[in-house]
């Protein structure tokens, strides 16, 4: 009986951590790995995977060669032209002589002139225009897209018939009127200010479409309120805060008006004025090479005038800050 009631031992408790007889396993022996074995890959399956498809560096260096025939063989036989006379070799004469030229300065400076004031005219009334529609009417873009549109459906010679008629008929019409000697004053050979309308009406369509995908771009209506919350005035939120924004558009806009001035004959023609393109068609007939040359060295202009006006429009810049108001103490 004293047996029977001997109580069992108690069961050993497990200390934390400890493991169980049956979950213990013996270490792997030395020099066994206790990687898988690597899976053989199937047969016909190439051990490195093919890399993605090269770039097709041939065809395009083949492209941009025949881009550099096509664009640069005329300038390098026009060159050759100038430079080559039959029976004397190589001479300069014609580059030589071109600055002494008769109007050679005179009408490049006109149309330089055209150009900076052709595209300080758009810019002014593009801007203004473009801001006040994309904060305060954005249903009036339609239309104002259509207004600026509108000169490239109108051919420049219907434009400039137009011109001419206006230009006839007020001196005949006014001429006891103040008006009279402005219609007199925009026909001034020395600066003709008609052609700046003319050419201001030409590159529209060209100046809003850049102005328009650089506003796109840039939340304008946020800018603008951040700025006039922060007490700035109108002016201050255009000149400060939009245009660094609008760097590259404006730089955009100023390329393409200067390009379609500078290459612009048929209306300065009708209308008798000699800037430069047509002082070059002028001597075309009597000095064919100086021509081809002055031709040449319009072009280099062109293209610096670019260059510089695109590294102005990408040259990193941040919008000032606007100025900020003093803060009020609550009473």
């Amino acid at each position: 009986m004293a047996a029977m009631n001997t109580p069992a031992p108690p069961a050993q408790a497990l200390q934390p951590g400890a493991l169980r007889a049956d979950d213990r396993t013996d270490p792997p022996a030395r020099g066994t790995s206790q990687d898988p074995a690597p899976v053989p890959a199937p047969h016909g399956t190439p051990a490195r995977q093919r890399r993605g498809p090269r770039r097709p560096g041939i065809w395009r260096g083949a492209v941009l060669a025949l881009a550099a025939v096509y664009f640069l063989g005329p300038l390098v036989a026009s060159f050759v032209f100038t430079v080559h006379v039959p029976g004397q070799g190589i001479t300069f004469e014609a580059y030589s002589e071109l600055l002494s030229a008769d109007g050679f300065t005179e009408s490049l400076l006109l149309s330089l002139g055209l150009a900076a004031a052709t595209i300080a005219l758009s810019l002014l009334l593009a801007v203004p225009a473009l801001v006040a529609v994309r904060i305060g009417s954005p249903r009036l873009r339609p239309v104002v897209e259509v207004m600026c549109m509108l000169p490239l459906v109108v051919p420049p010679i219907a434009l400039v018939t137009g011109i001419s008629t206006v230009l006839r008929w007020g001196p005949e019409h006014l001429s006891r009127t103040p008006l009279y000697q402005t219609f007199i004053a925009v026909q001034n050979e020395k600066f003709p200010v008609v052609l700046v309308l003319a050419y201001t009406v030409l590159a529209l369509p060209f100046v809003y479409r850049s102005l328009d995908a650089g506003m796109r771009a840039v939340d304008v209506p946020t800018l603008v309120e951040a700025a006039r919350s922060c007490g700035a005035s109108w002016p201050y939120v255009v000149l400060r805060v939009l245009l660094p924004n609008l760097r590259a558009s404006l730089a955009g806009a100023a390329f393409l008006t200067l390009a379609l001035v500078l290459g612009e004959f048929t209306i300065a023609s009708l209308l008798g004025f000699r800037p430069f393109a047509v002082w070059i068609v002028s001597i075309s007939g009597a000095q064919a090479r100086m021509s081809v040359a002055v031709s040449i060295l319009s072009l280099l202009i062109t293209w610096l005038l670019l260059i510089a006006l695109s590294r102005a429009g990408t040259t990193p810049s941040t919008a000032a800050a606007a100025p900020a108001t003093t803060s009020r103490k609550e009473s």
